[in-house]
């Protein structure tokens, strides 16, 4: 359950209360082929009878992912690894925030209404929502939600050109510093990335939990994935790895890639991806 300190009403400069001493947080589901999961709210709650998200306060030292997925677990069944977290955007009052997390459900995924704190749980296209009666704050937000709905963010790492950027003596063991690297891009897969470093142009509200895919070459290869990071292998062009599996992604994604050389940037920049420099990466690997 919520702690006290935590459940209670936060008096706003903008001359409302929200609910939330450490501010609150909602997951927003989405599964391509049964539309958004929305909560109408039980007649007695705070805005009751209005359809928005699982959500609610966020605990003393919980992450906004985390509370997300607590919220979505208390009240529709939701468990952790029925979705992937994807992206977050959050409405800054300053005092108070509120953070939206988006997800991809899993297709088993049941939910149902697990507390009296909701009447219904229900998957709704994303065409239907409007025609919902919907909480008023969610429904200033979805339209700039609905944008980023089901879009990842895929983080595709030249291994070769980032270690490259870093005169350490990667060169003396390459293996080696493949596998360091890709232990360091467990923390952007964990902690997120910012829009505005990745340059997606979603907005500064937002930020991004990637999908890391390090391409090594050479003597790296053999370096195998690990939970948040996969490890593709080069048989012998990096390059042209690296455009396979740009090429791979889905249309709607955000493709990022991480290199300096300017023939491949030309070559993924052609395909609609991004591109990052190392130095942006490694400064954000600290």
């Amino acid at each position: 359950m919520t702690p006290m300190t935590a459940n209670r009403f936060v008096r706003c400069s903008c001359g409302r209360q929200h609910w939330g001493a450490y501010g609150a947080a909602g997951l927003l589901l989405c599964d391509p082929n049964r539309g958004v999961l929305l909560q109408r709210r039980a007649w007695w709650v705070h805005n009751g009878g209005t359809w928005a998200l699982p959500g609610g306060a966020i605990e003393a030292g919980e992450t906004v992912r985390e509370a997300a997925s607590r919220e979505a677990w208390e009240e529709a069944d939701v468990p952790s690894s029925g979705f992937r977290a994807m992206s977050a955007s959050v409405l800054d009052h300053g005092e108070w925030q509120y953070t939206t997390v988006l997800g991809i459900a899993d297709s088993a995924l049941q939910a149902r209404v697990a507390n009296p704190e909701s009447a219904e749980m229900r998957w709704v296209p994303p065409d239907e929502v409007d025609g919902l009666k919907l909480h008023s704050d969610f429904a200033s937000a979805w339209p700039i939600l609905r944008a980023q709905l089901g879009r990842e963010l895929v983080l595709v790492v030249d291994a070769a050109n980032v270690m490259g950027s870093r005169p350490d003596g990667w060169w003396r063991d390459r293996h080696g510093a493949a596998e360091r690297l890709r232990n360091q891009l467990t923390g952007p897969a964990e902690q997120g990335m910012r829009d505005d470093v990745v340059g997606i142009g979603a907005g500064p509200a937002w930020s991004w939990w990637p999908r890391v895919v390090l391409v090594v070459e050479g003597k790296a290869r053999g370096v195998p994935s690990i939970p948040g990071v996969e490890v593709v292998a080069a048989e012998t062009d990096g390059d042209s790895k690296i455009v396979e599996v740009t090429a791979q992604q889905r249309e709607d994604d955000h493709v990022v890639v991480v290199t300096a050389d300017r023939e491949l940037r030309g070559r993924v920049g052609a395909l609609g991806a991004r591109v990052l420099g190392p130095g942006t990466l490694l400064r954000e690997l600290g």
